[in-house]
């Protein structure tokens, strides 16, 4: 069977992630039978200036988007796309846009234990925030989700009191965008292929079958 790895660079504030995220999961399933997909979430800030205690999120999203009738719009759009792919999206409950460098210090060291563990941690934050409106800049709603997915909750609270891994965080960060990653989703398959955005299930499904029959074409050539 071949395999193929997927880093997928995401902000977990960014609703097209959350699609993406989704859509991926679709796509994996429909290669499953005969591709083996590994998957590694990787950070990115949309505004890495954002104060530690965040900012009111419609003020936020209206003075980027150009006022409330824009904001509307981009979630009635945003709601629809969500409905389509199981995503109860509740843009009202959302009351604060956070800095989200916790999350990703938490999304890292979900990944030490696992792939699955992360994978479980990246839902729930997209969750918390998208259709619970909880606030992931918060470290007390981080460890209920860290402790939901199976992370010991002393230990994570232990390393976010010991600032464990800030500055390693914000290097990857700043490695994606020397990579020329300028908006996310990017899922990197291989570590050669980028695709950007939230790409359709199909879009995604026949990049990770055309990667694979690639690398069967070159094994073959290289024998």
């Amino acid at each position: 069977m071949e395999a193929i790895t997927i880093d997928v660079v995401s902000d977990v504030v960014c609703p097209w992630c959350y699609l993406g995220k989704k859509r991926l999961e679709q796509a994996i399933e429909n290669v499953k039978d005969d591709l083996a997909v590994s998957v590694t979430f990787r950070p990115y800030q949309l505004n890495p200036e954002m104060p530690a205690e965040g900012v009111d999120h419609k003020k936020h999203l209206a003075e980027k988007l150009g006022g409330k009738d824009a904001v509307d719009r981009a979630h009635d759009m945003l709601a629809g796309l969500g409905k389509e792919d199981g995503i109860a999206f509740d843009f009202p409950a959302v009351k604060i846009s956070p800095n989200t460098l916790d999350a990703h210090r938490l999304l890292r060291w979900a990944m030490i234990e696992g792939p699955e563990i992360q994978s479980r941690v990246a839902v729930a934050l997209f969750k918390a925030y998208f259709e619970e409106g909880r606030n992931v800049g918060d470290r007390a709603v981080l460890l209920d989700v860290a402790e939901a997915a199976g992370m010991d909750r002393a230990v994570v609270t232990a390393l976010f009191s010991a600032g464990a891994d800030v500055d390693s965080v914000k290097e990857e960060i700043g490695m994606a965008r020397d990579m020329g990653v300028t908006g996310v989703p990017c899922f990197i398959i291989d570590n050669k292929y980028a695709v950007m955005g939230a790409q359709s299930v199909d879009v995604l499904t026949n990049a990770f079958r055309e990667i694979a029959s690639m690398k069967a074409q070159e094994r073959v050539g290289q024998n």
